[in-house]
């Protein structure tokens, strides 16, 4: 039996999204198309709205905006979201990511 498996970008940018939240320090995600402030951070139900998936040369990138809660140092927050999201990205669909880059859009008190 052969066939094959697509994994969409929306189920992609729901497995990133949920992998991020679990990350200490960060709080939640925010819409990437937000002009002027950080009115909403959205909870795990939006967590896909904070991701945005492309594609550079046929393989995925991705772009997490997150908010970090404050206190925490945001690089390694970034960094562990950066292991962690490539990790379960290749175990749970298969997928080598060619980029991924975690923008700290705010800093919220928890």
């Amino acid at each position: 039996m052969s066939g094959s498996i697509q994994i969409t970008e929306a189920a992609l940018a729901s497995l990133i999204g949920l992998t991020a939240h679990e990350i200490p320090g960060v709080v939640g995600m925010a819409p990437a198309n937000l002009k002027e402030g950080l009115s909403r951070v959205l909870g795990r139900a939006n967590v896909s709205d904070g991701v945005v998936i492309g594609k550079d040369g046929g393989k995925f990138t991705a772009d997490l905006y997150i908010v970090a809660a404050y206190g925490v140092n945001i690089p390694r927050v970034a960094e562990n979201i950066t292991e962690r999201v490539q990790h379960i990205v290749k175990t749970q669909a298969g997928i080598d990511l060619a980029a991924l880059r975690v923008h700290a859009v705010g800093v919220q008190r928890v």
